[in-house]
């Protein structure tokens, strides 16, 4: 397996805030679902042919509207059309990694902290060339820290991800509990809903598979940190104060009863079902759930019954969230790079980008459209979160550790179940964080 050196990208809070403020819109007019002459004379050129598109998760009617009306434009522009698979969460890593090493699609949506491990797998096909053109220059750099590995880029940012803490609103309500702006708030919160309904998780642990989007918020919130990189070696930094701190405030969930211990392995999706069957009072997601919990509760919770708001952090203000995301990149063993190419420039022109976001619950990377979020009730959760957002180790064994040997959820069930202490567990798992990354 070839292993590339990822460019020193690294997001940081500070970038994140100040390169989406400084990169607005200019005063420029918004270009049309696709700016690039080549695609719309390209017609002739690609009639007849059809192009394999993965799009990642479970269909919901806004994103099935927005692949029909996008393709639908595609096919006008090209004359190509488009074979749409979408591909469940659960499976995603295994169907990568059969396409890897067999056939995949010409173009594929990938989450932004994937693509360095499957780049140094040659899965993915670079294209620098068009990453930066038309519409796309208004993109933050600081947001291809993911995509770009030895100076090439392999994936466009489609959408930002985000997370704050979803909550039964009406719950709040009918025990005049207000939105809570600190750690504490949010405790006496979840015990007073405890108190009132039986059997709740007053907020919810997350010990499975994105375990460490809630983990890492509190670690970040401390001034932990994974690892860092140091010359050409990452050294884990999991036994440091900041982070052990953190650790202790999210395995202190289950162990001061805010979130059943029988629920060690739940991920987002289980959480979410729980939450739509009442049994969930707060938990840290994104938007992308709410159209699965209207499903589930059998359109029982919605609109008023639910809403969001921001992390708070123990130590003050607002907890820093994950920098993630969706992007969209081309296949490594695609016959068809310059058609995908085509599906790419139009899918992340502004227009389709803006709709992909606003429609699939994440934010925008379009810095204009993001600032506009601040002002709304819905997504300024998410907005705030954003401002804060960082990073998980940039390395293609990352995904290894996180979630193929779930190092840091192990470490916690240890803890919970009584079989480590916390310093054990972590210098543990220290030292095989270190040793996956540096593989």
């Amino acid at each position: 397996m070839r292993i590339a050196k990822i460019t020193a990208a690294t997001v940081t809070t500070a970038a994140l805030a100040l390169g989406l403020a400084a990169c607005g819109s200019g005063g420029s007019a918004e270009q049309p679902p696709s700016s690039s002459p080549s695609a719309a004379a390209s017609g002739p050129k690609f009639a007849g042919k059809t192009l394999s598109v993965w799009r990642l998760g479970n269909s919901n009617p806004a994103a099935a509207t927005y692949m029909e009306e996008l393709n639908a434009e595609f096919t006008k522009q090209t004359g190509a059309q488009v074979k749409l698979e979408w591909i469940p969460w659960p499976q995603v890593a295994d169907k990568f990694a059969a396409a890897a090493t067999g056939t995949g699609p010409d173009v594929t949506e990938i989450g932004n902290d994937q693509v360095p491990m499957w780049q140094s797998q040659d899965a993915l096909t670079p294209i620098t060339d068009i990453a930066r053109e038309g519409d796309r220059s208004q993109i933050p750099q600081n947001l291809y820290g993911y995509e770009t590995v030895d100076n090439e880029i392999y994936a466009v940012p489609w959408g930002a991800g985000a997370r704050a803490v979803l909550y039964r609103k009406d719950w709040f309500e009918d025990l005049k509990i207000e939105v809570p702006q600190t750690w504490d708030d949010l405790v006496a919160a979840a015990k007073k809903i405890q108190a009132e309904k039986k059997g709740v998780d007053g907020f919810a642990f997350n010990g499975g598979s994105d375990a460490n989007h809630l983990l890492a918020a509190f670690a970040w919130s401390e001034g932990g940190e994974y690892a860092v990189k140091e010359g050409d070696k990452w050294v884990g930094k999991l036994t440091e104060p900041g982070f052990q701190k953190g650790f202790e405030t999210y395995t202190g969930l289950v162990t001061t009863g805010l979130s059943n211990k029988a629920n060690l392995t739940h991920d987002t999706t289980h959480i979410r079902t729980r939450f739509a069957n009442d049994k969930v009072a707060m938990y840290l997601t994104a938007a992308w759930d709410l159209s699965g919990i209207e499903e589930e509760s059998k359109g029982k919770l919605k609109g008023d019954k639910i809403g969001f708001f921001p992390l708070p952090a123990k130590t003050g203000g607002v907890a820093p969230s994950f920098f993630g995301g969706n992007d969209i990149a081309l296949w490594g063993t695609t016959q068809q790079a310059e058609l995908g190419k085509e599906y790419i420039k139009l899918a992340t022109s502004k227009t389709w980008a803006d709709r992909y976001a606003k429609e699939g619950g994440l934010l925008p990377v379009y810095p204009d459209t993001l600032q506009a979020m601040n002002e709304d009730p819905a997504q300024g959760a998410f907005a705030q979160a954003f401002a804060k957002a960082k990073a998980f180790p940039a390395d293609p064994n990352w995904s290894e550790a996180d979630a193929t040997k779930a190092v840091l959820q192990n470490a916690a069930r240890a803890v919970i179940e009584g079989k480590k202490d916390t310093t054990t567990a972590l210098a543990d798992a220290n030292k095989e964080l270190e040793e996956i990354l540096n593989q």
